[in-house]
């Protein structure tokens, strides 16, 4: 067998927007590769109807599409040049074209005068449209070509400039949003008609469907986005928004619609703080009254970590008025469905990660990473049974390549039981000795489990130990087990630690003196922790890391709310406790070698946290280096684009084995 390559994802097939047409006949789906000599991503539409799944698309940019019918898809594309001009002009327009999966070219279906971000049909010829919009130009969608021309060379006057007068003021992957709202519009194909459904002050969070309805969450604000959103319901026909809700009590994570209730998936967050996985409640589509449904402890969402995906898919399905939904279920995501009393059940439970799926005739089609492989596209029937791979997009990239299989460990630390999992070394004889990698997740909400993971199978073929668990704070089992706040760098410290222990206790080829941690976001946090509370590592690897509680509060996109948050004090009245929470507060501490990996453009978790903790130690005379990445945001490590990801991966493994194989 071959060793893995550090750019051997350049080979992956990532997918996603898996989508079936309205008679359920045909499977489309997006296939996204890495392309190393643009250092950017190449994403087409492929469909399966009867055989294999076979290109539609193939000028490498098209990545979302809705079905318009039966035989037709829609996606935004810019091809012409007079469009690319228009582009380069900074003119905001999204072009709409649409291909028969049948046969013939690419044409011209409609355009959208703002920036799309999503399309929903509602019925033949209209549409319900997502855009991005800025309040100071509300009705940029209305204007005339030469108005826009005045706009746009207005906007050219202040580009060396941004005005901050709002929270948050820039959102990670966004930029600068400041002034920026998600704003709903209703598009009419025949008339070529856009009408706004929310005002230009209101931030829509998340929009549905349900005949003539229109049900939306989201919040108005000209100051501070709160966390809380409110939720509205718009009739198409009488052009009517009732309030449904408008309080702030609840968390509003998802809606969806039985026949004759809206289903709210909130939660009150006063047990578990915003972190708090949601309950399931109903609302009375008749009387509006709003009622208990059923306790839920769990996440409805997949938080199983990997870097071998790009793009996302819908994690939720309505079919035959059961509500089918993704939920993290120990170190997996599973596929459980809910109906309209109350009824959870588990449908899809394979070990791994269901990465979105959708249903038609009463069969499950969904993208998972099974067995340690790469995502392929499977088929079940409405019981989980039959499970069947139906697609081949990575079957031959890991034919012939080593790949290490976890060995899972479950101990016991601070009375809890902590499940991880063990990687081998390429070649691995039980006689000789081998250094080893601590990797720790981010989050603190997501979990480890059975799948691939590029960046730790490259460093098994690379001949190190690779080991990592899921401490307390990790998603999958409950709510309390979740449960961090206020206790960073304590009892999730302590689990590490004793895994650690355990790991170097079952595994004696272990050279105990040649152990390296690294950890990306909540893991870069416990990374800066660990070097501050013990010197038993040989080296470290930090990764978009926050080092500084009272700093990330006033810089982050989420700080502002976040930072109290999860360290159950603020910058106020318990500014102590913050500090003592914050690794920077023990780097005269620290003697460990530390990499420091950040990105200029990472809005989550900016790049002064990594730069505070890099200067505390080069100040002290610690061996450190800082790697910025230049255009990169918090998501380097997953989407990226290749050649940083690969020079991320290359700066952290020359770190390692310059301590490890000395």
């Amino acid at each position: 067998m071959k060793q893995l390559q550090r750019n051997d994802f350049f080979k992956y097939r990532f997918l996603s927007g898996i989508a079936q047409s309205p008679n359920g006949k045909a499977t489309a789906i997006t296939v996204s590769t890495c392309n190393p000599e643009d250092n950017c991503y190449n994403s087409n539409i492929w469909v399966k109807e009867q055989g294999d799944f076979f290109q539609l698309t193939a000028l490498e940019k098209e990545r979302s599409f809705i079905w318009k019918d039966d035989e037709t898809i829609l996606f935004p594309s810019v091809r012409s040049e007079a469009d690319k001009k228009r582009v380069a002009a900074k003119e905001e327009f999204t072009p709409i074209y649409e291909i028969n999966i049948h046969g013939g070219e690419a044409k011209k279906s409609f355009e959208l005068p703002f920036s799309a971000q999503k399309l929903q049909l509602i019925k033949k010829g209209l549409y319900l449209v997502t855009g991005s919009i800025d309040c100071t130009y509300p009705d940029y969608y209305l204007l005339s070509k030469e108005d826009k021309e005045a706009v746009a060379k207005s906007r050219e006057k202040e580009v060396d400039y941004e005005v901050l007068d709002e929270l948050p003021f820039w959102f990670n992957g966004g930029g600068f949003i400041n002034k920026t709202r998600t704003r709903l519009f209703l598009y009419n194909a025949e008339t070529n008609r856009c009408k706004a459904i929310t005002s230009p002050t209101f931030d829509v969070s998340q929009a549905i469907i349900d005949g003539d309805m229109i049900y939306y969450a989201g919040a108005n604000y000209t100051k501070k986005r709160e966390v809380y959103d409110c939720l509205y319901r718009y009739n198409i026909t009488t052009k009517e928004t009732t309030t449904l809700y408008d309080e702030t009590e609840y968390f509003i994570n998802h809606i969806e619609t039985f026949d004759d209730s809206i289903v709210l998936f909130a939660s009150k967050g006063d047990r578990y703080g915003i972190n708090e996985n949601t309950d399931f409640y109903l609302i009375n589509k008749q009387t509006l009254e709003m009622t208990f449904l059923t306790e839920n402890e769990e996440s409805t969402h997949s938080s199983v970590g990997s870097d071998c995906r790009y793009g996302s898919s819908s994690s939720m399905k309505m079919y035959n008025n059961v509500l089918y939904f993704v939920t993290t279920r120990r170190n997996a995501s599973h596929i459980y469905s809910l109906t309209q009393d109350g009824v959870v059940t588990p449908i899809l439970t394979k070990e791994g990660s269901v990465d979105g799926f959708t249903i038609a005739n009463d069969t499950i089609t969904c993208i998972g990473m099974y067995d340690n492989r790469l995502q392929e596209c499977y088929t079940c029937n409405l019981t989980g049974e039959a499970l069947t791979q139906i697609s081949t997009f990575n079957s031959d990239v890991l034919s012939n390549v080593c790949v290490a299989a976890p060995d899972k460990i479950t101990i016991t630390s601070c009375d809890l039981d902590i499940d991880g999992f063990v990687l081998r070394p390429y070649g691995y004889d039980p006689s000789k000795t081998y250094p080893a990698i601590l990797n720790i997740h981010g989050g603190p909400k997501t979990v480890y489990g059975e799948v691939f993971y590029h960046e730790m199978q490259y460093w098994a073929n690379e001949g190190y130990f690779v080991f990592f668990c899921n401490p307390k704070g990790s998603d999958g089992r409950g709510r309390d087990f979740a449960d961090i706040r206020g206790k960073y760098g304590t009892v999730d410290y302590q689990n590490i630690m004793d895994f650690t222990d355990a790991v170097l206790e079952r595994y004696p080829q272990i050279n105990t003196s040649r152990v390296g941690v690294t950890g990306g976001s909540y893991g870069g946090f416990m990374t800066n922790w660990i070097i501050g509370h013990t010197n038993r590592f040989a080296c470290a690897a930090s990764q978009r890391s926050i080092s500084n509680w009272i700093s990330f509060y006033g810089t982050s996109d989420i700080g502002y709310y976040f930072a109290e948050d999860q360290n159950a004090s603020n910058i106020y009245e318990t500014q102590e406790k913050l500090w003592w929470h914050s690794p920077l507060r023990y780097a005269n501490q620290v003697t460990t070698p530390t990499l420091f990996v950040h990105s200029n453009k990472d809005y989550r978790c900016p790049m002064s946290e990594g730069m505070q903790m890099y200067t505390a130690l080069m100040d002290r005379g610690i061996d450190a280096r800082l790697c910025y990445f230049k255009g990169e945001n918090h998501d380097l490590s997953r989407s990226g684009k290749p050649l940083h990801r690969e020079r991320r991966l290359k700066e952290i493994t020359k770190w390692m084995d310059r301590y490890l194989k000395k």
